[in-house]
């Protein structure tokens, strides 16, 4: 997986959280990158995850993991409100975060020369869930860690599986 494609979904994902989680005038939330991992192609998954497909120059999905505590704590930020539980207006809005960061990113890889279609997010909730792929190519995790100052720990992992067309 060439680091060019990679690049511009970590700055798209650091962008694009960092100004939605604090447009709202809630406490601060810190938004820091973690340590890029790879994973194996077959995975669990936290609990809500969003996947964008991609294709054209090439072919692959990003997905946006995260645990319901997480989604409902962005969901609250995104909205201004807190929630209890996953309802539709956590769904659209974590689906939101999804197609913001995801057309960011397409948008700088564009400009660099590549050509990329997108599918529609779609989301996913619920426990004991594996996502796998038949791309023969490993994940790469870009974890991403928001915290404020009355706790820490929550994490949206970026899983990025790219692999030009051949």
């Amino acid at each position: 997986m060439r680091v060019e494609y990679i690049n511009p979904f970590v700055e798209a994902a650091f962008n694009v959280l960092k100004e939605v989680l604090n447009m709202m005038g809630g406490p601060e939330v810190a938004v820091k990158r973690g340590d890029l991992y790879l994973k194996s192609s077959n995975m669990s998954i936290m609990g809500v995850a969003a996947l964008v497909g991609l294709a054209g120059d090439v072919e692959g999905r990003v997905l946006f993991d995260m645990d319901k505590p997480t989604a409902l704590f962005v969901a609250g930020c995104m909205n201004g409100e807190e929630f209890t539980s996953i309802d539709e207006m956590v769904k659209a809005t974590i689906t939101e975060l999804a197609n913001m960061i995801t057309a960011q990113a397409v948008t700088k890889l564009h400009d660099l020369g590549f050509k990329f279609d997108l599918t529609p997010p779609a989301l996913f909730t619920g426990e004991n869930m594996e996502i796998s792929n038949n791309l023969d190519v490993e994940a790469l995790i870009v974890p991403m860690e928001l915290g404020t100052q009355s706790g820490d720990g929550m994490k949206i992992e970026i899983n990025v599986v790219i692999r030009e067309r051949v």
